[in-house]
C-alpha cells in the first residue's frame, strides 16, 4: 500500500508547494489551497479534482475513488484508496491536483523541464480531451 511518504518524495520538487498538519491530518498546499489531503489514518487521500468530471471519475472506478464528505462537495474535490492505486497513478492524481491550483505558467515551467512527467495523459486530461471542457493541466 502507498503512504504518505510516497506522496511526499512526489511533491518533494513541486514549486510552491509544502505540507502542514492542521488538526492532526497531514495537508499539502500551494499558498493557502490546500491541493492535498489525507484521513487521519491516513488510508484515504482527498486531492484537487475539476468538479464537474468527478461523477465521472467515481463512477468509472468506485472500488478506487470516493465522493469528498458532504463539506466537501462544494469544492473542486474528490478522494481515492490509497491501497487502490499503483505508484504511477498516485503520481498523475497527484501532479494534476498541484497543477489544478498553481498558476499555468508555473505547471508548464515544471512539465517543460521534468522529462516524462509531461508527456503521459493524466486521468483528469483524458478525461477532459474527451469532451470540450479544457484538460486540467491547461486549465489556467
Amino acid at each position: 500500500m502507498l503512504t504518505v511518504d510516497d506522496v511526499r518524495s512526489i511533491v518533494r520538487d513541486l514549486p510552491r508547494s509544502y505540507e502542514v498538519v492542521v488538526r492532526g491530518r497531514i495537508k499539502f498546499r500551494v499558498g493557502r489551497i490546500v491541493y492535498l489531503d489525507f484521513s487521519c489514518d491516513e488510508t484515504l487521500m482527498g486531492f484537487a479534482f475539476p468538479r464537474d468530471w468527478r461523477p465521472v471519475l467515481v463512477s468509472s472506478e468506485p472500488q478506487k475513488f470516493l465522493l469528498p464528505i458532504d463539506s466537501e462537495l462544494r469544492w473542486n474535490w474528490v478522494r481515492v484508496r490509497l491501497n487502490a492505486v499503483e505508484h504511477d497513478e498516485l503520481r498523475d492524481l497527484v501532479l494534476d491536483a498541484w497543477a489544478f491550483v498553481v498558476p499555468r505558467r508555473v505547471a508548464e515551467a515544471y512539465f517543460a523541464t521534468s522529462p516524462g512527467v509531461g508527456s503521459r495523459p493524466s486521468r483528469a486530461a483524458s478525461h477532459a480531451r474527451s469532451s470540450s471542457t479544457p484538460s486540467v493541466r491547461s486549465r489556467r
